[in-house]
């Protein structure tokens, strides 16, 4: 089964908040394939249109589908970045919403968190985001029980990563959970990435 994952693109996306994810999913199905398996993983960049997105330092970022226009979603991936203007799109946070409903997970990196709190889809439970944001994270939203000190937080539905490189450890956690710890720690070898685990909050057990 290869599983669509939408990565959200916005002007001023944090680079390797997108670009680690996109990786880990890019090379894990490079290594399936390797096996014989069909791609576990397709990600598809998402944005607003299809005009080049100018990423925070300045890379230039080409989605591959609009937000009205693109297939059907088992994974969404909300990277974050400079997130303050995204409050006020409601026609963004309405899609977030309502894709996360119908995606078989939602997750989010570092500041994209806020992202799927404003949209309603992160309200309770335990989460995390950038060591710098977490105390604005848990004043916006006093129901949310923000966990410091951990590279990801898992959910259940709703799967959230520290900043930037957590990233990374939390997609190589879902290449674990939707396929295999083996190909998980297969990508990490092949990245040469030293892979971090973080915190499973659904059996409230650490990882």
């Amino acid at each position: 089964m290869t599983r669509t994952v939408g990565l959200l693109v916005f002007g001023g996306v944090e680079v390797l908040d997108l670009g680690g994810p996109f990786e880990v999913l890019s090379v894990a199905s490079r290594l399936a394939g390797r096996s014989g398996e069909s791609p576990p993983f397709r990600p598809v960049l998402i944005a607003h249109d299809l005009t080049p997105v100018t990423a925070r330092g300045g890379l230039r970022v080409l989605p591959d589908c609009t937000l009205d226009d693109h297939p059907p979603l088992d994974v969404l991936l909300v990277p974050g970045g400079v997130v303050d203007g995204l409050r006020s799109d409601p026609a963004l946070l309405e899609w977030v919403r309502a894709r996360s409903t119908e995606a078989e997970l939602t997750a989010s990196v570092c500041t994209g968190a806020f992202v799927l709190a404003w949209a309603g889809v992160l309200t309770t439970g335990r989460a995390t985001t950038h060591w710098e944001d977490q105390d604005e994270l848990a004043r916006q939203f006093p129901a949310l029980e923000v966990v410091p000190g951990v590279s990801w937080v898992d959910g259940g539905a709703v799967v959230t990563s520290g900043g930037i490189s957590a990233g990374i450890d939390m997609t190589l956690h879902l290449v674990e959970r939707l396929h295999s710890r083996d190909l998980a720690e297969r990508t990490a070898r092949q990245m040469e990435y030293r892979w971090t685990d973080g915190l499973w909050t659904e059996n409230g057990v650490n990882a």
